[in-house]
């Protein structure tokens, strides 16, 4: 749960013997309980033929419904999210990872994994035999006995809790044992994602703290300035690209922005979801390549985000510009005033500009001209 960006709902972890279903507001624990639904028991005690009958499939199911509802587990509010965690789980999510091409993201953690795929998925390995089942691609050679079991019970939950999604944690009860030593009341999910910028731009000799604060505070203002009512989600993850730009250094100056989205996808971030992860890479790798398409990023970025992406992409590379060309050792002073045909960006301490192919960028992202007004 720490890593995830969760604030309230259900959380469940299924094991061999039961599945544990929790409870939670505002990330801590209101309520929990114990059933004997976990997958293995499940499998033995109701699928009996292999492949598993009609009948043995359904009294399962209706076993689970009933211990669900006599538990008290009932639909979740608005605004709740179900995580899980467990075997059973992650193989249902890297056998549906597998089935969707070129999705973005290596890591389960955050993953989020659909109802009606839950059902697919679930279709799919009970109507085959247990050594054809083994033979599905992502599912682990051990799971082959008693994925069928939990895949019922997890699709019966999110039936009964009619949850579109659950969010897979990748943690289980060593990490949340070793969270819970450390203190009882879980940090911000923002809180999360700061930290974890932290940690990965200390990994790298090539990142310097003074230009990121500079940039960081030009984009917050630019991107402001030039779109008050953007989505904040978008505007979070220009300020986290803003951020974490300089580590491309380390590898290559002039490729810097590609080197840079790459890392990010493959590094574990704490308190991300997939789409904000995609969205912090897409952003890093549009200001150095004008020709980056959301849809590279498909399924957790859609056609609709690209415009956004175009214009945090020119956000960064013209605060970028601005801040290598302003002296070192002091903050920089910026305002921007968006007017009909116009934005003008006044930088006193700017000595000189040149637009070169950002203004041309800018004209075509936000259907204004970008006039730069420097100290000199």
């Amino acid at each position: 749960m720490r890593g995830l960006p969760v604030e309230r709902g259900v959380l469940f972890d299924l094991g061999g013997g039961s599945m544990q279903v929790s409870h939670f507001r505002q990330r801590r624990l209101t309520r929990s309980a114990s059933l004997p639904l976990g997958s293995l028991r499940l499998s033995d005690t109701f699928l009996k033929s292999d492949p598993p009958s009609p009948r043995e499939v359904r009294r399962l199911r209706e076993h689970a419904r009933d211990s669900l509802e006599t538990a008290g587990v009932g639909r979740l509010e608005k605004g709740e999210q179900l995580v899980g965690t467990g075997g059973t789980l992650r193989n249902l999510a890297k056998i549906d990872r597998r089935a969707r091409e070129g999705y973005p993201i290596t890591r389960l953690h955050g993953y989020a994994l659909g109802r009606r795929r839950v059902k697919d998925i679930t279709g799919l390995l009970a109507e085959r035999k247990q050594k054809k089942r083994e033979q599905v691609p992502g599912l682990n050679d051990d799971r082959g006995d008693s994925i069928v079991g939990g895949s019922l019970a997890i699709q019966t939950l999110m039936e009964v809790l009619d949850a579109p999604a659950v969010v897979v944690s990748g943690q289980g009860v060593r990490e949340g044992l070793a969270v819970s030593l450390a203190t009882e009341v879980l940090p911000d999910p923002a809180e999360v994602r700061q930290s974890s910028i932290a940690a990965l731009v200390s990994r790298f000799d090539g990142w310097v703290q003074e230009q990121a604060e500079r940039r960081r505070a030009l984009v917050a203002s630019l991107h402001q300035a030039l779109e008050p009512t953007a989505d904040p989600e978008v505007g979070e993850a220009l300020v986290q690209a803003a951020t974490v730009l300089d580590i491309g250094r380390s590898i290559d100056f002039f490729d810097r922005h590609q080197h840079v989205a790459d890392i990010v996808l493959a590094t574990d971030l704490n308190g991300f979801s997939h789409r904000g992860i995609a969205l912090v890479s897409a952003i890093l790798r549009n200001a150095g390549d004008e020709d980056t398409r959301a849809r590279s990023y498909a399924p957790l970025l859609v056609s609709e985000d690209g415009p956004k992406v175009q214009r945090a992409g020119v956000v960064l590379a013209l605060a970028d510009d601005i801040e290598e060309r302003c002296p070192r050792g002091a903050a920089i002073t910026l305002e921007c005033r968006v007017k009909k045909d116009e934005a003008v960006v006044t930088v006193p301490q700017l000595g000189g500009w040149r637009e070169r192919k950002i203004g041309p960028r800018f004209e075509r992202a936000f259907d204004r001209k970008l006039v730069v007004i420097t100290g000199r």
